[in-house]
C-alpha cells in the first residue's frame, strides 16, 4: 500500500473518530448540565413543593424531598428510577402516573435533561 493511501486512510479514521460523541450512560438518553439544572429547578419553581438540597424554597412542601434521589430505585413510588423515566416524569408526570398530584410544568426537553443531571448528583 502506498504511503499516501495509508496516510489518507489513517486521517479518515481519525476524523471519523473525532466526529462521534462519547457514548451516554444509557443508550438514547443524552446527558444534561447539572449547573444549568440547578437554575432550571429554581426557574420552574420546583422548590415551592419539594425540599431540594442546594436550592432554597418555601416552608410549605406538598411533594417529597428530593435529597438522595440519585440513590433511589424508584421515583413517584413505583416507577423505576432510570434516566429515561426521570426525564419523562419531569416533562410530563401524568404520562407515567395519571393520578399524580404533580403538575405538568411545561418543562422544555433540555431543561429536563439539565434538571435530571442536577438531581442525579443528589446521592
Amino acid at each position: 500500500m502506498k504511503a499516501s493511501l495509508r496516510t489518507a486512510l489513517l486521517v479518515s479514521c481519525m476524523l471519523s473518530a473525532c466526529s462521534e460523541r462519547a457514548p451516554d450512560k444509557q443508550v438514547g438518553v443524552q446527558t444534561g448540565d447539572p449547573v444549568r439544572g440547578r437554575i432550571a429547578l429554581t426557574q420552574y419553581a420546583c422548590h415551592a413543593c419539594h425540599v431540594i438540597p442546594g436550592i432554597t424554597g418555601s416552608d410549605v412542601y406538598v411533594g417529597p424531598p428530593l435529597a438522595g434521589l440519585a440513590s433511589r430505585t424508584m421515583i413517584a413510588g413505583d416507577i423505576p428510577n432510570t434516566p429515561k423515566n426521570l426525564l419523562a416524569w419531569i416533562r410530563d408526570p401524568h404520562s407515567l402516573d395519571p393520578a399524580t398530584a404533580m403538575p405538568n410544568m411545561g418543562v422544555r426537553e433540555q431543561d429536563a435533561r439539565d434538571m435530571a443531571a442536577y438531581l442525579s448528583t443528589l446521592k
